[in-house]
């Protein structure tokens, strides 16, 4: 269900310091599966070469001598009409002002003015250029016309100076790319509502009872529901985790503060997807200090927190419930007698069983293997595949159960 995989992005480099960050960035699209081709105006040919980029795509790179070839009066129309996303990165303050103005005077922009599909910009220029009025003025003429501003960034420029006008990250444009090709997928205008990470209940003002969650499946379900379109809000807990671009993300340590969070997103929300891995107990009395070991060992009395599933499920009788629930569920031992007795009791639609006692899936690590319990009692055992994988499947049945 990889939706970027197949995809056709012509990818516009102008001329900018920022060029390298391009080769990155279409190597990255390259390797996921993406088919790039790449036009360089004649200034950024000053700063990277078509054999670079040739390279890295394993596709031709377009330049302005293309333009007055044996297909120059088809050239364009080819190269706009078929792909499914314009991207120029980096755009410099000049090609935004042509762009705006519906300037035609190089291969970029005339393929720009013939291109059917839609138009990311990422900008990158000094601080003082991108700061200027007509800059501005520019990009809001662009973007009322449709086009998808992503970015600058702030930082360090070339000119040694600090401020807003830095290319964004390869990565981070690879996120934008994201929202923009998943906009009319099959989950497009759904709200979807992802819980990840460990919670973090205190016992001090230093020390916390938690477990060993990373957070990673449930940034991975964020991520593929964004790819079918949906309005993700990734209900997450401290984690090293970037989430994905275009989430709306909420923070949360504790039990009680997910549920309140998950109880208040998933009021509206089409499908609540609980990855988090919430804790079972927390101290009743957190430390008013620190716990010193001088004082000898502490006596720490624990009581259960809030079952956050089971809330939801009394809530359901007034009509407040998502149309699809799914869970999860984390198991040592009896992983589908357990798994199928929360599948009931909960009120699931489906839940995704793991064993954690096992090395290579679970927590901490990059793959997982799963079996999905469905409600009408139906199975399907997943093999040992990333968590990215895990993540399409169970989506891809999201998307099937709410048509």
């Amino acid at each position: 269900m990889n939706l970027i995989k197949g995809k056709h992005i012509l990818l516009g480099i102008t001329g900018s310091i920022a060029a390298f960050k391009a080769a990155d960035l279409a190597s990255k699209l390259a390797q996921m599966g993406v088919q790039v081709d790449v036009i360089l105006t004649p200034a950024a040919e000053k700063f990277i070469t078509p054999l670079t980029m040739q390279s890295v795509t394993g596709r031709k790179a377009y330049t302005e001598s293309d333009l007055w070839g044996g297909e120059a009066h088809v050239l364009h129309v080819g190269l706009g009409r078929s792909a499914d996303l314009l991207v120029i990165a980096p755009c410099t303050a000049n090609t935004i002002s042509k762009l705006a103005q519906g300037a035609a005077d190089n291969l970029l922009t005339i393929t720009a003015l013939a291109a059917q599909c839609p138009l990311l910009i990422a900008p990158a220029m000094d601080g003082g250029m991108f700061d200027h009025p007509a800059t501005r003025e520019n990009l809001a003429i662009l973007a009322r016309r449709g086009a998808y501003i992503a970015g600058p960034a702030g930082g360090h420029l070339a000119s040694g100076l600090s401020g807003v006008g830095r290319l964004l990250e390869p990565l981070e444009l690879i996120g934008h790319i994201r929202v923009l090709l998943g906009r009319t997928g099959r989950l497009a205008a759904k709200k979807v509502v992802v819980s990840a990470g460990g919670t973090h209940e205190p016992l001090d003002p230093v020390r916390v009872l938690t477990n060993r969650s990373s957070g990673k499946q449930g940034y991975a379900l964020a991520q593929a529901a964004i790819d079918e379109g949906a309005n993700v809000t990734l209900i997450t807990t401290p984690t090293a985790l970037t989430a994905p671009v275009g989430a709306n993300v909420l923070q949360v340590e504790t039990a009680r503060q997910m549920l309140d969070a998950v109880m208040k997103e998933s009021s509206d929300a089409d499908v609540l997807i609980m990855a988090a891995a919430v804790a079972d107990f927390r101290p009743r009395q957190a430390a008013e200090n620190k716990m010193k070991k001088r004082d000898g060992i502490p006596q720490v009395e624990l009581e259960a927190t809030e079952d956050i599933l089971e809330a939801l499920s009394t809530r359901s009788r007034d009509g407040k419930r998502p149309r699809v629930t799914v869970g999860f569920a984390a198991e040592s031992h009896d992983l589908l007698v357990n798994a199928d007795e929360k599948l009931r009791t909960k009120h699931l639609d489906f839940i995704a069983a793991n064993d954690i006692s096992s090395n290579d899936a679970g927590f901490g690590v990059e793959t997982n293997r799963v079996t999905l319990l469905f409600r009408d009692g139906k199975k399907e055992s997943l093999p040992l595949m990333s968590k990215t994988e895990v993540a399409e499947a169970i989506i891809e049945h999201v998307a099937a159960l709410l048509e």
